[in-house]
């Protein structure tokens, strides 16, 4: 299809490591598009010129300035704060997420997380590297009760298999909804009651003006001793410096970190020797389907953007 007008086919730029892979997929469905796949920036070269979509997770903004021609972008995260902090990206560009794909991947690491604080793994794996036989007692997750702090595709999946392991499920949102195994709902100014309950408090909610520092020192001081922090969502809706204040305190017994302020987290961050707290690198939403899970969506609205129905564009995010 010729939008470009003058002959000229309409040019997708994909700058992700799995780019070929969307490229191979796209390619019969879509014989009018020029795609080109590129694992960095410096592979764009002057397509990025001509580019009227790109399909990405991040971009720079010295190479959003050279998106002379961009009309929309298809993120391939959730949240595009990254994308809307760009400096200079282009008025009128429409903007969308691949919203509502992450409930698998972003439950199981959730679960994980909260069992391997829960039975102390970490501690046996310390243990395994210097040939320690030490045991103690395991705790459950049998009969707790979990906060969850955003009930979005992610914290309704969270809540479901949560409710597998027998255990309470408390649902904080800024909108009231009615999410199986959801047993008590609050609104956003019901966190303090939650945090003073709860054993683990997820944090799943999008990072918004209203959420940002959102978990300080207020609702951490509010948390049980023996209770756990996990944050999944992003980092700034915890406030690092409160958190590292009652981790060394006491104030709670743990955190699970996958997201943080500054990232990759610097090595000389204080939660890296911290034996209390658990660190992944950003990798609650990956998974080895991603490009999968992407498609069915960006295909969609591939289709809708070609044939001009931008009003029915998927995720589309007002900005």
């Amino acid at each position: 299809m010729d939008l470009n007008g003058g002959g000229m086919k309409t040019s997708l730029l994909i700058l992700d490591s799995q780019g070929e892979e969307y490229r191979k997929a796209l390619e019969p469905d879509f014989p009018d598009l020029v795609i080109r796949a590129c694992k960095t920036e410096s592979e764009a070269d002057d397509f990025i010129e001509r580019a009227k979509i790109l399909l990405t997770f991040h971009i720079s903004d010295e190479l959003i300035r050279r998106a002379l021609s961009l009309e929309w972008i298809q993120s391939l995260a959730t949240g595009v704060d990254s994308i809307l902090g760009l400096p200079s990206l282009p008025k009128g560009v429409l903007i969308t997420s691949t919203r509502g794909i992450h409930g698998p991947q972003m439950s199981e690491l959730a679960m994980l997380l909260m069992l391997a604080l829960t039975r102390r793994f970490p501690d046996t794996i310390r243990n395994q590297d210097k040939a320690l036989w030490n045991r103690w007692p395991g705790e459950l997750l049998l009969q707790k009760r979990v906060g969850i702090l955003g009930l979005g595709e992610v914290g309704k999946e969270i809540a479901r298999k949560c409710k597998a392991f027998g255990m309470s499920v408390d649902g904080v949102n800024r909108s009231k909804k009615d999410v199986p195994g959801v047993d008590r709902f609050f609104g956003l100014d019901g966190l303090l009651s939650v945090a003073r309950d709860t054993d683990y408090l997820i944090v799943v909610v999008a990072l918004t003006p209203e959420t940002r520092g959102m978990v300080g020192a207020e609702v951490l001081s509010a948390m049980k001793p023996t209770a756990f922090l996990l944050n999944l969502a992003r980092g700034p809706v915890v406030d690092e410096a409160a958190l590292i204040r009652a981790l060394e305190t006491g104030m709670i017994a743990g955190a699970a970190l996958d997201v943080f302020n500054e990232e990759p987290l610097p090595q000389s961050h204080p939660f890296w020797k911290m034996k209390n707290v658990i660190i992944t690198p950003h990798v609650g939403g990956t998974n080895t389907f991603y490009v999968g899970q992407v498609l069915p969506i960006f295909r969609e609205n591939l289709r809708h953007y070609l044939r001009g129905e931008i009003d029915k564009l998927i995720n589309r995010v007002e900005h």
